[in-house]
Formats: structure tokens, sequence, C-alpha cells
């Protein structure tokens, strides 16, 4: 098939796309992951030339040679964030602005070339509006992933001097595949997800890869997930394997781990913490220990507790597990606080709530 030429995209249409019978019967159960868009948009980038060969392609395999660097050295970053269909039948998007600010952040972290705000937000635009049939109706949406990673083939220790940038794209549903219930965490005291001077604010698979022990861990305790305690002295809570944590205590107010370097600075977490404040409660970001936490889920001080991420959004957090026990949250079924500021985020993305600090992008 003929290629287009969008602004500085070359758009060549997939001559083997998935049919509109087809694709809305996959869209009936996306699921979380596994199921994948037509098309992909890749950029290259070479030391001394930059940035290059923009393409909205076939979504397809790479070709790598074994000596890639990424195979080696795990040079590499993504981000996630989302498209939504509005009841009007438009499309929109979440904050992307800052979607692309943390990429650039987490690319100087791993000694990478940042890509442009206005690159990264037109390459994952493109993406969107080219596969836009792909964004599922209700309560679904499109789970965006752009990624980089080093492609040059060579296996001397230093920064790559070529790289790939990548988005794909996935119709989501449910991420937890109990819908909104409440979530079960085990506190892992063996494996940390990060420490000072580590990549624990970037955005890099290498600090997933590192979790995926602890969260096996956890499954294997009969919880949904881990939540990670600092690796300097094992003693405050910091994150879950892919989620910030929020405490909700019996006067209103809300305690969440400080930005350290050690945990992502969420996009989700940063639109809580002001959606919070704007109803007026007292947003402390400041330490909390897991004693604390299990004292207070005991007295009753600690009312709700919550996570948070672009995948699951807002999730009640209900048991904690632990090798000296366990414990619940309230009721063990989320509150009041937790399900108020999740309706308004989620109205505020899908265009059903008053949208006051123009975080909704349109397409």
């Amino acid at each position: 098939m003929a290629a287009e030429q969008t602004s500085r995209f070359t758009v060549t249409r997939n001559s083997q796309a998935v049919s509109a019978d087809k694709r809305a019967v996959l869209l009936e159960d996306p699921g979380f992951g596994r199921l994948f868009t037509d098309h992909m948009v890749t950029i290259r980038y070479t030391e001394g030339q930059g940035w290059h060969s923009h393409k909205v392609e076939a979504r397809a395999p790479f070709q790598l040679d074994p000596a890639c660097a990424v195979l080696h050295y795990a040079q590499e970053i993504f981000e996630g964030m989302k498209a939504y269909r509005l009841e009007d039948g438009r499309v929109a998007m979440f904050r992307p602005e800052e979607n692309a600010r943390r990429f650039a952040e987490s690319a100087e972290r791993m000694a990478m070339p940042a890509i442009p705000q206005d690159l990264f937000l037109e390459a994952v635009e493109q993406l969107v509006k080219i596969d836009a049939d792909w964004i599922p109706g209700g309560e679904g949406s499109l789970y965006l992933r752009p990624f980089l990673f080093a492609s040059e083939a060579f296996l001397g220790v230093r920064p790559s001097n070529e790289y790939i940038f990548c988005v794909i794209a996935s119709p989501a549903g449910a991420y937890f595949k109990g819908g909104k219930k409440a979530v079960t965490l085990w506190v892992s005291e063996h494996y940390t997800r990060a420490a000072r001077g580590g990549t624990g604010a970037a955005k890099c698979g290498g600090n997933y890869a590192a979790s995926l022990v602890a969260q096996k861990e956890a499954i294997g305790h009969g919880c949904d997930q881990v939540v990670f305690l600092d690796a300097a002295e094992n003693k405050w809570v910091e994150e879950l394997g892919g989620m910030n944590v929020f405490f909700v205590m019996e006067d209103g107010s809300i305690v969440t781990p400080p930005l350290s370097g050690t945990i992502l600075p969420g996009i989700t977490r940063n639109s809580i913490i002001t959606l919070a404040r704007a109803k007026g409660h007292d947003v402390r970001e400041e330490p909390y220990s897991f004693a604390q936490w299990r004292e207070d889920a005991a007295s009753g001080k600690l009312r709700e507790a919550f996570a948070c991420g672009t995948a699951a959004v807002v999730t009640a957090i209900g048991t904690v597990k632990s090798s000296n026990g366990d414990f619940t949250i309230g009721n063990g079924d989320g509150g009041l606080v937790t399900e108020s500021l999740r309706a308004e985020l989620t109205g505020i993305q899908r265009g059903t709530v008053a949208d006051p600090a123009e975080w909704v992008r349109m397409l």
C-alpha cells in the first residue's frame, strides 16, 4: 500500500488490518496488555544525526542483532498513558505533556537522548488517530506504551550511539481481574525496589524486573500486589510494584510517601494530590512507616488506603499481609474518599466532570 506523508511522519497503513467485525468481538473483553492494535510508530536516533526515519506502519516484530545493546545492558525506558472515547464520540488524552516530560527525565537518568516533547506528543497522537477504532467503549480505554531502547550492536559498556523510539497501543479493560474491589497487598521484607542514587524515579524496565520476584512472592501468598519498604532502614513505605500509595486518616487528612528519588513521580499521584487539596483535604507528602500503618489501621486512625497509577487509576487497599501477620483497613472494602477521588479523576479523563486545570488534551 502506498505511503502517505503526514507532517514529518511517513504513514503506511496496515494492509492486513483486523476487520471491523473481528475487532468488535475482540473489544468485548480486551483484558489488559494482551491485545494490540494494527499499527505502531517508530523513530530512529543516530549519534551525530539526531532523530530520523519517522514512521507510522503495521505493527510487526523488530529484527535485532544478538549484540543489541539493550539485550545486554538494559538501556531502556517507557511510559504508560491512555486515550479515551468521550460520550460525544471525540477522543481525548489525559495530561500527555506530563508523560513527555517524565520520559525525557527518565532518558537523562539512563544516559539516553531525550526526545523533544512536541515529537513525543505527535508520535503518540499519530498512533491514536490511525487506530482510533480500537478504543473500547464504556469504561475501556486505549493504553499507550511509548518506549525507547538502545539498538546499537556492541558489547562495550557505554551509552549506545543508536536508539529506537516506538509507540504501541493496547485496548484495555480492568487492570485487576476483580474490577473495582479492594486489593490485598503483601509487604516485601527481603526485597527492595530502589535505593538513593539509583533509578527508582526513572520509568525503566530494570525497576520492574527487580520487582518481579517480590510480586511472585505476593501472588504465592494470595495477594494482588507487593508493597516495598525503603532500602536503607527497611522501615518506610515507598510504593507498590507499579503504583503509588495513599493513606486517608480519620480527620480527612491524606498522607503519601515523598518523592525522594526512590519512587516514581506518578502523574496519577500528582493529579490525586491536586484534586484532594481542592476538596479541602490536608495532603502531606511525608514518610510513613509500615509499623505506623499497622498501628493506625488497628486503632481506626487510618480509615482508608488506596493505590494509584495509569493502568489501575485508583484502587482501594483492603487487606495487608506480611510474615508478621495480616491486618485490614477500615471495612476492607475501600471508602468514601477513595471512591470520590476515583470518580472525579475518571470523570475528568472521560469528559463528564469539569476540567478546570485543562488536563484533557483533545485529539
